[in-house]
């Protein structure tokens, strides 16, 4: 796989994590279907890459709309975010995006903007060695809207100082690559696993 770059120059390169720095959405997946499955809730595939990048407690509203279920936001959200830590040793990144990362390192700020709660991308970051060469973290709670919104990244610009044009995003997801565009960012779309 080769990332298509945009020329540059950039201020700051902004990174989703699951799917992008870290190959975990399939081990995200194992995790969804186990909490799932105690409430027979189908979710195929196909509609967990759709809703790549929604914060967890959006995707089991959308579900529970969808199925006419009263599954609970926000205990779902821990119980899943639970299943996936006892995967973590399973855990890969995704060494095309990693090259990135340490190439930029220490050359301009990185920052890490995903609808992950802190403590999952923390978790992701460390399993890999990767967490000290981000500058910024903005995680699922930090903002009152995430992906498609672009307010996840145009946050990240701010209290980095960079403006948002001059940022590069990173993202696999097609919420997340609308963000992107949204905060008026370039950005390089990291292909799914099954496209790799």
């Amino acid at each position: 796989m080769t990332l298509d770059i945009p020329a540059g120059p950039f201020a700051a390169y902004l990174f989703d994590c699951d799917g992008t720095i870290v190959d975990s959405m399939p081990l995200h997946y194992i995790a969804w279907q186990r909490s799932l499955a105690e409430h027979g809730c189908p979710f195929p595939e196909e509609q967990f890459y759709a809703m790549g990048g929604l914060p967890v407690e959006v995707i089991i509203e959308a579900l529970n709309k969808q199925h006419g279920l009263n599954m609970p936001a926000r205990e779902m959200a821990l119980e899943k975010e639970a299943f996936y830590q006892t995967l973590l040793h399973q855990l890969e990144g995704i060494p095309e995006v990693i090259e990135q990362v340490h190439a930029q390192h220490g050359n301009i700020p990185l920052a890490v903007v995903s609808g992950s709660p802190r403590e999952s991308v923390v978790h992701s970051l460390n399993a890999l060695g990767l967490l000290d060469k981000f500058d910024l973290l903005v995680c699922a709670g930090d903002y009152s809207q995430g992906k498609p919104s672009p307010e996840p990244f145009l946050m990240a610009a701010e209290k980095l100082g960079v403006d948002p044009k001059a940022c590069l995003v990173f993202e696999d997801a097609q919420p997340g690559i609308n963000a992107a565009i949204a905060a008026g960012m370039q950005y390089v779309r990291i292909p799914l696993p099954h496209e790799r």
